[in-house]
């Protein structure tokens, strides 16, 4: 079974974006929760300049001395970002534009100098192609494994025992960090620790898929998953479900409109935030706007029993407590005058005799509770003036 598994080009494909998903979802939600998402762009064009260094002193292509040169200069592109920061004289986001151009640009020249005649090319590093990685095996236990399952295997695990071991320090650091340094969390170690597993996730990924889709990874899931909870956990879980769904159907629809493998599962990323978007129960788009809506109509039933209650008693109360003093007050057209009149009957706030209008006790305490304050501020108001 294990053999049928490991030799079907399909489930090797799928199983390494799943894992490239979660390890990136991982480490990229507390990413996106810092503000610092885009750090992993900068970082994932960056260690060009690592994997190309790493080469020139090694000579080693792969493996784990690549994941360490990468990790480290995942951490000098965020150190770099940050001197000149601290300079005050340009912003964070100039500095990433400035900072990964620099060391992408070298990295790039110091191939097309050094290694010319060398697999590595900066083409590789950022597109990949997760099509192929089912021919790139090593012989474990009389089984074919792909190398980048092993690479993502061994990545996800660390990132999710590094989540598992400082959840609290991480939640902490990345929520309040003024608070985590007064309760000696040390949350810059924490950062540059998330910072560096950023990075050598990122190299294990590139040459399954390139550092494409793991940008796409690291931002879009964990930004949709937080447009669908504010808690952390289910962050953690949703980012991880959209990530394998992104994979799979990316995967599917890829084979079925014969187009990039890598380049759909992005897009379908892409789909999953613009469902969040709209769809999300807080902060969606359709969410909000059914939230507005509720408000103004229980803003407008509001109106109409402030309206009847500071008419109560007074003279002209009968000529005020009509669907035409709705119209010349309250300047409702008809159509808006009955809704409004429909739904507060429907709440049980007034009821409708003879054409009049009356408060019930429930309108009246609602009328009451916005009338009052006002009227204790100016004590010798008696009722506030007709719309």
């Amino acid at each position: 079974m294990l053999e049928a598994f490991f030799n079907n080009p399909a489930a090797m494909i799928i199983a390494t974006g799943v894992l490239v998903g979660l390890a990136a979802t991982l480490v990229g939600t507390f990413l996106v929760l810092r503000g610092n998402s885009m750090v992993s762009d900068a970082i994932s064009h960056s260690i060009v300049f690592g994997i190309v260094i790493v080469w020139m002193i090694t000579r080693e292509q792969s493996g784990p001395v690549q994941i360490v040169g990468a990790a480290l200069t995942g951490v000098l592109t965020v150190v770099l970002i940050e001197l000149l920061v601290s300079t005050r004289r340009v912003k964070h986001d100039a500095a990433i534009g400035l900072v990964f151009p620099v060391l992408f640009s070298i990295g790039v020249l110091l191939l097309n100098i050094y290694a010319r005649d060398v697999h590595i090319d900066q083409h590789t590093v950022l597109l990949g192609e997760i099509g192929f990685v089912w021919l790139d095996t090593v012989d474990i236990a009389g089984y074919a494994v792909p190398q980048a399952l092993l690479a993502m295997s061994a990545m996800t695990l660390i990132n999710l025992l590094f989540v598992a071991v400082f959840y609290k320090e991480l939640k902490l650091s990345s929520f309040d960090t003024a608070l985590a340094k007064a309760l000696g969390f040390a949350p810059g170690v924490l950062f540059y620790a998330l910072l560096s597993l950023t990075s050598a996730t990122a190299v294990a990924a590139f040459d399954a898929v390139g550092v494409i889709l793991f940008v796409a990874f690291v931002i879009v899931p964990p930004s949709a998953a937080y447009l669908l909870t504010d808690r952390l956990s289910r962050m953690l879980v949703f980012g991880a479900a959209i990530s394998v769904a992104s994979t799979v159907s990316g995967y599917v629809l890829a084979v079925a409109f014969d187009v990039s493998i890598g380049g759909m599962m992005a897009s379908m990323t892409g789909a999953f935030l613009m469902l969040a978007f709209l769809f999300g129960p807080r902060h969606g788009l359709i969410a909000q706007e059914l939230r507005r809506r509720g408000q103004r109509r229980a803003n407008e039933c509001r109106t109409l029993t402030v309206h009847l209650c500071n008419h109560e008693g007074e003279q002209g109360q009968h000529e005020e407590s009509t669907v035409q003093a709705l119209r010349e007050h309250l300047l409702w057209d008809d159509r808006k005058a009955r809704h409004v009149i429909a739904r507060g009957r429907e709440q049980g706030l007034i009821v409708q005799r003879d054409e009049m209008l009356h408060l019930t006790e429930k309108g009246r305490s609602a009328a009451l509770e916005i009338l009052e304050p006002w009227r204790q501020k100016d004590p010798r108001a008696n009722a506030v003036p007709a719309a």
